[in-house]
């Protein structure tokens, strides 16, 4: 059976000042599937999470969503069910961890269903659970990652766009994080877009890949096939 595709970028442009961040990148994402957005620095794979989230200015191209063309304003993205986790551990370090997953859920307005989403945060993170009266900032890198994973989840998102989750954690820590992804993704179905620079533990983990170059897409398709190829190395080395 064909899966939905729930999210599309056609032809996005995005600049910024003179700098061409995105020069013409089409992706997609299907309900279900986890897609890696992997490329050397400056490809614009993070300028894709933005301009879907509403934070880069886009040009010209077009963001759809369940096939109907929308216009990315951050509060209407996550009212629409995409959470995003950007870069370096974001977590109000003053705030105990179940005051972050309180913030989370900022657009829930009944207090028990809140309750009950951050019970079911804690059934997937127990050792948020655990430390659930905890100031966040006395959190380990790793488990910083995994509140704002856990943040990002409060909304019940349909998408999660994870911007670098392995961004400064010891392999081991890396291991767990890309673990606890894959679970998300299978037990609660959701769909989630990730750029990452451990293309290792990525592949691992993703349905499919794509691979960006100077704002566009190089080259998409199965991870192992992109590896098998050589194309991976290829961009990175500049010999593409």
């Amino acid at each position: 059976m064909k899966k939905e595709t729930l999210l599309e970028l056609e032809d996005i442009h995005v600049h910024y000042g003179g700098v061409k961040a995105l020069n013409g990148a089409s992706v997609s994402l299907d309900e279900g599937e986890i897609v890696a957005l992997m490329g050397p620095n400056g490809a614009g794979k993070s300028t894709i999470l933005k301009a879907i989230f509403g934070l880069a200015p886009i040009q010209s191209g077009k963001v759809l969503w369940e096939g109907h063309p929308f216009t990315p304003v951050s509060h209407e993205v996550v009212e629409r069910g995409i959470a995003f986790v950007p870069q370096g551990r974001r977590v109000f370090s003053d705030l105990t961890i179940e005051e972050n997953l309180e913030v989370g859920g900022f657009t829930i307005r009944d207090s028990k269903i809140l309750k009950e989403r951050i019970e079911n945060i804690y059934d997937l993170f127990p050792m948020l659970k655990q430390r659930r009266t905890l100031k966040s900032g006395a959190l380990s890198g790793g488990q910083q990652q995994l509140l704002a994973v856990a943040r990002g989840l409060m909304i019940d998102p349909k998408i999660l766009l994870l911007d670098e989750p392995s961004l400064g954690l010891a392999p081991k820590v890396v291991k767990e994080v890309f673990g606890f992804i894959k679970e998300i993704n299978q037990r609660r179905k959701t769909a989630v877009m990730v750029v990452e620079h451990n293309i290792k533990s990525l592949l691992e983990i993703a349905d499919r890949g794509y691979i960006l170059d100077k704002g566009k897409v190089v080259v998409s398709g199965e991870p192992k096939k992109l590896v098998a190829e050589g194309t991976l190395e290829k961009v990175f080395t500049g010999a593409h």
